[in-house]
């Protein structure tokens, strides 16, 4: 008798190994472990690959788990009807039953869950060798389970689906939801979302663009370039359309001085570099990487009639993923203006992913690009000033508007009961 309480005792430790063994192999972080094997550490290394056999392992582990079960079930049902006849049955089922649902399986699986990582390291190496061992009769369990798989009609194979990956990247992104990586989360977002904007999207629009009359006289064009706060302006003649280059101011202070100060022998368009076309339809990743291929910071943004829609930058892509950049030369645009009331008033001009960056907001960015496109797309029609409109759980106001441009917008966020 006392022989058999041992082995079921030890048969119960085992069932509570196998348990453990499953939650935490299955609940580690695959990420963690691959860092970790990467630096060096063994149990990592042996992690990973238990998990990428992931059928012989959970095979392995509940041919374990049952064996065990079952046989200290049956030794339990043995002597407890040796000592109380037909009655011991209800007994053993009684007792195994909660002994094997509390200590082999929920508090196993509890304590392997809240320390996965660490568990799964633990049980690597037995883990490893149940494997090893039970690798025959796991193998006749996984023919017999694909030939009823393929008799059943289900595909055995499991499909890669990327966007689906794209999505399990962007929930884990978002699950890590603690201020102190708050920034850290919004880059990592920008970034797998790189494929899926445009330039049309970030370009500073042409109203914006500071440009240069190529025609006007050499020592005009080099005061504006002084003058300018950027590095690289649109060169035009004739009409602002007719853009011939793009001046560099490094590249024309070297005519400058190769010219030793004699301005009227200097032709601005011969230094000026041809200009880059590319089409508002271009991702950002793809522009990125033809920024890095053509070791190019500066393009124009035209639409499908090849009209110029305004200028796309290196910096503009950082920017999508780092947020603005700000150097001694750029100019402060305040574009956003929090109201003591709670509202905000908003340049029509500001776009908006750098609303939903900036004050963590869902406005949808499908439709349109900035907080006027948004209003003219929700209202269909141009609204008046003093016009409010409700929709996006915010309530929009217009302030100002110039001819058919909405120029500023009061934005204040509804209450939950307001948007209902």
């Amino acid at each position: 008798m006392l022989t058999t309480i041992i082995a079921i005792f030890v048969l119960l430790l085992l069932s509570a190994f196998f348990s453990g063994a499953e939650t935490a192999l299955t609940a580690t972080s695959r990420p963690l472990m691959h860092q970790l094997e990467q630096e060096g550490n063994r149990r990592a290394a042996l992690v990973n690959r238990l998990v990428a056999r992931r059928e012989q392992l959970i095979g392995s582990i509940l041919l374990g788990n049952n064996v065990a079960n079952i046989l200290s079930s049956a030794l339990a049902t043995s002597l407890l009807v040796t000592a109380f006849g037909d009655a011991g049955v209800a007994y053993a089922t009684l007792v195994m039953t909660v002994f094997i649902l509390i200590f082999s399986e929920i508090l196993p699986k509890t304590f392997a869950l809240r320390h996965a990582n660490a568990t799964a390291l633990a049980v690597a190496p037995s883990a490893s060798l149940l494997v090893k061992v039970l690798s025959l009769p796991v193998k006749v369990v996984q023919a017999v389970v694909r030939l009823s798989l393929r008799l059943l009609g289900a595909d055995k194979t499991r499909e890669y689906d990327a966007a689906a990956v794209m999505t399990e990247l962007r929930g884990v992104i978002d699950l890590h939801d603690a201020r102190e990586v708050k920034d850290e989360r919004a880059m990592l977002r920008s970034v797998l979302d790189l494929a899926d904007v445009t330039v049309g999207e970030i370009m500073t629009h042409r109203k914006s663009v500071e440009s240069i009359d190529g025609g006007q006289p050499a020592t005009v064009v080099v005061d504006a370039v002084l003058n300018s706060p950027y590095t690289r302006i649109p060169l035009w003649r004739e009409k602002p359309d007719n853009v011939i280059g793009v001046v560099h101011a490094k590249a024309l202070l070297r005519a400058v001085r190769a010219h030793e100060g004699d301005l009227d022998r200097l032709d601005v368009a011969a230094v000026a570099s041809p200009p880059w076309f590319v089409p508002d339809s271009t991702t950002l990743q793809e522009q990125l990487q033809a920024f890095r291929d053509r070791r190019e910071h500066f393009a124009m943004v035209v639409d499908e009639y090849g009209t110029i829609m305004g200028v796309v930058t290196l910096e503009d892509i950082l920017e999508e993923i780092v947020g603005d950049i700000t150097d001694e030369h750029d100019v402060a645009v305040s574009g956003v203006r929090p109201q003591p009331d709670g509202s905000y008033v908003v340049d029509g001009s500001v776009t908006l992913r750098d609303l939903n960056r900036e004050f963590d907001w869902k406005l949808p960015d499908e439709e349109a690009a900035t907080i006027a496109g948004l209003v003219l797309h929700e209202a269909r029609r141009i609204p008046e000033i003093g016009q409010i409109f409700r929709f996006h759980g915010f309530r929009f106001e217009i302030l100002r508007r110039q001819r058919n441009q909405i120029i500023s917008v009061r934005m204040t966020p509804l209450e939950d009961d307001e948007t209902s």
